[in-house]
């Protein structure tokens, strides 16, 4: 849920992490190799379709507002009668979302505020790119594979056409969009187990470190190889303000990047004192706890940086 330009979870004490990748890139692979070492998985495409299955309100608002036509013999929504009335103009565009997003938004604030303690939670986010959400996690992982390795598994796999393939893989976001906002690139251009094993090194490596560390409240030790594995480093000060926008929402006036070398370092002015005594419990949540000098560091042993509060 976002309130006043930031990001407000109900659980304590958990890291969100932002999972996605374009189609046919292999994304359900990692989904389950986290949720099987225990992660909390939210499935946005899961809850999309939840919010308007049978017998839901959801559904009785689509079909007040496209007709009957939209529902199938079994009662359920024919998706694509849907597509043709709802695409086929701005304003039949903007009536659907008007139904569904609050739906999709409610149900995934549901489920963030059931994750147990201390949790990796996992939101696998199609268009998590698309979307511009990527600031408001903790981390975000994107996998990824060649166009043609994509469009070879949705023909083969999905029953879809290559021109159908391509056309739908073109309207996603490009590979450069997913690698400026990403901070870990699973890559799925050659076989399953090799994305697997990435998947489970990314686990083990980073994400449980990094939850262990917010939740205790300790800057993480940087972990070279992870580091030099950003997908994008010169995104990275950019990948940070961003976050720290996300953190710091209306409580900050501006931040800036003060260096870059040896670590990004930012800084944050605060909006007023009041503002500035609640960063500090905002940050360490946020992934960014007190560094016992003053300052803050990165909880996340693949991305260090330093962050200062400046005071009015």
């Amino acid at each position: 849920m976002l309130v006043l330009g930031r990001l407000v979870c109900h659980t304590e004490d958990v890291i969100r992490v932002g999972l996605t990748g374009g189609m046919g890139a292999g994304k359900s692979t990692v989904a389950k190799a986290f949720a099987d070492r225990d992660a909390y998985l939210i499935d946005a495409d899961k809850i999309a379709r939840e919010v308007v299955a049978a017998g839901t309100p959801g559904l009785a608002a689509l079909m007040a507002a496209f007709g009957a036509g939209i529902i199938g013999p079994d009662g359920e929504l024919d998706r694509a009668a849907l597509a043709a009335k709802a695409f086929a103009d701005d304003e039949s565009r903007a009536k659907l979302n008007a139904i569904t997003h609050p739906l999709i938004g409610a149900r995934t604030t549901e489920l963030l505020d059931a994750a147990p303690a201390n949790a990796i939670v996992v939101q696998d986010i199609p268009l998590l790119v698309e979307n511009h959400t990527a600031p408001f996690f903790h981390a975000v992982v994107v996998v990824n594979a060649d166009v043609d390795v994509r469009v070879h598994r949705l023909v083969t796999s999905r029953g879809l056409d290559e021109a159908d393939a391509r056309a739908r893989i073109a309207a996603q976001a490009t590979e450069q969009q997913r690698r400026v906002v990403a901070d870990a690139w699973l890559d799925n251009s050659n076989e399953h187990a090799h994305l697997l094993e990435q998947a489970i090194d990314l686990w083990a490596r980073r994400l449980v470190p990094y939850e262990a560390n917010v939740r205790a409240g300790v800057v993480a030790t940087p972990d070279p190889d992870l580091v030099a594995a950003d997908p994008d480093s010169a995104a990275l000060p950019t990948r940070l303000t961003n976050r720290l926008w996300a953190i710091a929402g209306d409580k900050a006036v501006a931040i800036e990047v003060t260096s870059t070398e040896p670590v990004t370092a930012l800084r944050i002015a605060a909006r007023d004192g009041e503002a500035g005594a609640a960063l500090p419990e905002l940050l360490r949540a946020g992934g960014f706890p007190a560094d016992g000098l003053g300052a803050f560091a990165s909880a996340d042993p693949g991305r260090p940086a330093k962050v200062e509060i400046a005071l009015p």
